[in-house]
C-alpha cells in the first residue's frame, strides 16, 4: 500500500518563489500524511522494454541530463499547444496565482497548495502593472499551468503515460513510477520570469532519491528566448538544501549556494526534443526578453516501489499518484 510517506523526489518546480494569491479559497495546511488506498492491480501495465541505448545511460550517468532528439512529432507538439490554447481560452481568471522563483518567502497560498491535484493558472511576475490589472492580453500573461494536467486533461495523459515515457523509465531501472507533477510552462515574450539555479530534489523529496525530470520542447529553445542551462556533473555532488513545508508554509532549510555562472551550458534544443534531468542536477533559465515565446512541458517523475515521500514536502497528496507500470 502506498501512503503520501511513499515516494517521490523532488521537482522542477522549477523552485518557489512569492506567490501572490488571488483566491480565496481555504485548505488544511496540516502536511500530515495521509493513508491511501492501493491502487487495482490492473491499473499499471507490465514495464516495456527499455528504449536507451548503453551510450545514452553512460552520458546521463556523466553528465546529470540528456537530450532526446525528435522524441515527440510535430502533430503531438502541436496537438498538445492547441489543447493549451483551448485552457487558457476558457479560463475566467477569478482563481489564479502569481509564480516567481526569486526572493522566496514563506508560501501561504492555498491555491499553490491544492494545485498539486489540479489544473491551475499562474501569472508571471511581470504581468501586472501598478495598477493590478494585466499588462497584456491573458494568453500573454501566464507563467504556467499546473500541476496535475497529466491527471485530468486526456491530451497530456495521452503524453505522460506514452509507451516513449514508459520505456525511459524502464531503461533507467524504475520499478514503479508515476507522475508526480506537471507543468505546462510558457516563458512569456517579453517577460518570461528567470528560473533561478536549483535541484528539483529540493522540492520533492523521496528517501531514497528518486525524481528524475522530463522537458519537452514545444517550441525551439534557444539562448535568446530562455533555454535550460546545467552545470553537467553537478548530480554527482548531491543534494544542496531542501524546501520544507509547515503550518507556516514552505521555507529553504539553508540558503541557495552561490554557483559560478561559467560553469553553466545552454541546453538548446528544437521543437519536440526531450530533456531528461537528474534530481541533483543544477540548472536554471534566464529570463525571456525576446519577442518569442518558449511553451515546454515539464514532468516530474518518483519512483513508488523502495521509496519514502516525506510528509513535509510541499506537494501532500489525498490520492495515490496512478503508475505508469509497475514491475
Amino acid at each position: 500500500m502506498w501512503n503520501q510517506e511513499n515516494c517521490y523526489r523532488q521537482n522542477e518546480t522549477r523552485d518557489c518563489k512569492q506567490f501572490r494569491a488571488i483566491c480565496s479559497t481555504v485548505q488544511s495546511r496540516d502536511p500530515s500524511p495521509v493513508p491511501l488506498k492501493p491502487l487495482p492491480s490492473a491499473a499499471a501495465a507490465m514495464p516495456p522494454a527499455g528504449s536507451l541505448t548503453a551510450d545514452q545511460l553512460s552520458f546521463f550517468d556523466a553528465n546529470g541530463y540528456l537530450v532526446l532528439e525528435s522524441f515527440s512529432s510535430a502533430e503531438e507538439v502541436q496537438a498538445m499547444r492547441d489543447r493549451m490554447s483551448e485552457l487558457v481560452e476558457g479560463y475566467d481568471g477569478d482563481n489564479s496565482s502569481v509564480f516567481s522563483t526569486k526572493d522566496h518567502r514563506q508560501l501561504k497560498d492555498d491555491y499553490f497548495f491544492k494545485s498539486a491535484e489540479n489544473i491551475s493558472f499562474f501569472f508571471e511576475e511581470k504581468a501586472f502593472g501598478d495598477d493590478g490589472c494585466l499588462r497584456q492580453p491573458k494568453e500573454l500573461s501566464i507563467n504556467k499551468v499546473g500541476h496535475a494536467l497529466h491527471e485530468h486533461d486526456p491530451v497530456f495523459k495521452k503524453f505522460a503515460f506514452s509507451e516513449n515515457v514508459s520505456s525511459l523509465f524502464s531503461s533507467l531501472g524504475y520499478k514503479r513510477p508515476a507522475v508526480i507533477q506537471s507543468m505546462y510552462i510558457f516563458k512569456q515574450p517579453g517577460i518570461g520570469g528567470e528560473v533561478v539555479p536549483h535541484q528539483d530534489n529540493t522540492f520533492l523529496y523521496t528517501e531514497p532519491l528518486s525524481c528524475t525530470g522530463l522537458w519537452l520542447a514545444l517550441q525551439d529553445a534557444t539562448i535568446t528566448n530562455g533555454c535550460l542551462w546545467a552545470i553537467p556533473g553537478s548530480h554527482k555532488n548531491g543534494l544542496q538544501r531542501r524546501m520544507i513545508r509547515d503550518e507556516n508554509g514552505t521555507h529553504f532549510d539553508r540558503p541557495s549556494p552561490l554557483y559560478d555562472q561559467k560553469e553553466f551550458v545552454p541546453l538548446e534544443v528544437k521543437s519536440g526534443d526531450f530533456v531528461v534531468i537528474h534530481g541533483d542536477l543544477v540548472h536554471q533559465s534566464f529570463e525571456n526578453h525576446s519577442p518569442v515565446s518558449r511553451h515546454a512541458l515539464s514532468l516530474h517523475v518518483v519512483d513508488m516501489e523502495g521509496c519514502k515521500w516525506s510528509k513535509d514536502n510541499w506537494i501532500q497528496r489525498t490520492t495515490a499518484p496512478e503508475p505508469l507500470y509497475a514491475s
